[in-house]
């Protein structure tokens, strides 16, 4: 089960030192956006992924994929290809802001991810001040919804 709380995040409300973070390069794909089956390229690492429908609940399931595989598959993508690069920040309570910054078709989106082990916590987190718009509860920044090329507000 993926819980997780999703914020806008303003350029100018980036963390100062953000290249002290580690990074993952990701770019990936959606052949079905209903219900959400995705292929992923993070660094070196490839995944085929399932994830049920929800907002801030819902489930996933991670396969790994083979290089061959993957690009075979990303070739049958429906909509866009994202591309985007994701650090991961350390947060209260042993938490990670994985923080994501778009490329190419959504060059200028920034979001922020944190993942909690239950509702209760997801419920109940206090987001840092550098934190924007809490998009959880909104559908338009799935990046399924993305792949769509939906027009989207930037911060």
């Amino acid at each position: 089960m993926e819980i997780e709380r999703k914020f806008l995040i303003k350029r100018e409300q980036l963390p100062e030192n953000l290249e002290n973070f580690p990074f993952r390069r990701i770019e990936q794909g959606y052949l079905c956006t209903d219900p959400v089956v995705r292929i992923r390229r993070q660094d070196d690492d490839y995944f085929l992924t399932y994830k049920s429908k929800g907002l801030m609940s819902r489930e996933e399931y991670n396969l790994p994929l083979t290089k061959d595989a993957y690009y075979h598959l990303k070739s049958k993508a429906d909509g866009l290809v994202i591309s985007k690069t994701r650090y991961l920040i350390p947060e209260k309570n042993g938490l990670t802001i994985e923080l994501d910054i778009f490329h190419e078709e959504y060059e200028g989106l920034l979001l922020a991810e944190v993942e909690f082990p239950s509702k209760e916590t997801a419920e109940a987190y206090t987001p840092p001040a550098w934190f924007g718009e809490d998009v959880t509860w909104s559908s338009e920044y799935h990046n399924s919804t993305l792949s769509q090329g939906r027009n989207i507000s930037k911060s």
